[in-house]
């Protein structure tokens, strides 16, 4: 799997919406994705917590597991800050990722709590360990290397593009094979960022760029994050008010509530 997915970046932007579980994994591939990725704030939304490493290794695994079962088709995986601080602790999950057939990750520099982003040199480590372990296992798994400067930092857009693209060299030495960068919708920003040493990745939702005006911009990856599981449960809000103040239902005349 690990092989298809990286051969599926050849022609880009690879399109990856994000699932959260083995339904929603299910239902996306029936709409045709060639690949899929997950996004642990929906998984953790489903299993009763929040996002940010609160639900844990052992269940985000469970989770995952369930999801590449439902699929046929490969599954990167938010792995958000890899469950653990040491590099060791990192190439732990990424052992059990590869045992579940996962094909990618996403792993961010954010510690997964309030506080500053990992310095590149600790997160550069925390990457090679996941290079590593890959390699040891024959894998040739995708490293999309997320950086938050973007959703963290209020300083001058200069100062935000030059720390992203020192980021990017560093996490690039250290194995990364493309650059996730949340918080980017600009187009001339998003320009600036794929002139750097890595493929961008960039997450979209109501409001962005449209497909075609990103792979102008050459943008190699698009994906929705939260965006798929947040729109599922704003209809189950619509609709179950809709239901008890009205006694109607039209809010599954909507085109999500009917896919199925």
């Amino acid at each position: 799997m690990a092989a298809a997915f990286r051969t599926l970046h050849e022609s880009p932007p690879l399109l990856l919406p994000n699932a959260w579980d083995a339904a929603s994994a299910a239902a996306i591939e029936s709409g045709g994705a060639a690949a899929i990725a997950t996004t642990s704030a929906g998984i953790a939304w489903a299993r009763g917590t929040t996002d940010g490493e609160q639900l844990g290794r052992d269940r985000m695994l469970q989770a995952l597991t369930e999801i590449v079962a439902a699929v046929r088709a490969p599954v990167t995986a938010d792995i958000e800050s890899g469950y653990g601080v040491d590099p060791d602790d990192v190439a732990v999950t990424i052992r059990a990722l590869i045992g579940i057939g996962v094909a990618g990750i996403n792993i961010e520099d954010s510690p997964g709590a309030d506080g500053p982003l990992r310095a590149p040199s600790i997160q550069a480590a925390r990457i090679g360990a996941v290079r590593a372990t890959a390699d040891r296992a024959g894998v040739p798994l995708w490293i999309n290397a997320r950086t938050d400067v973007f959703l963290t930092d209020t300083g001058a857009l200069a100062e935000l593009l030059r720390e992203t693209g020192e980021r990017a060299a560093v996490y690039a030495a250290a194995g990364a094979d493309s650059l996730f960068v949340p918080g980017v919708a600009d187009l001339g920003v998003i320009r600036d960022l794929t002139a750097g040493p890595l493929p961008i990745n960039v997450m979209v939702g109501s409001g962005s760029p449209d497909g075609a005006s990103l792979a102008q911009a050459g943008v190699a990856r698009v994906s929705l994050g939260p965006a798929i599981a947040q729109a599922a449960y704003g209809l189950a809000t619509r609709a179950t008010r809709e239901l008890l103040h009205d006694g109607t239902y039209t809010a599954l005349d909507d085109p999500l509530a009917r896919s199925h």
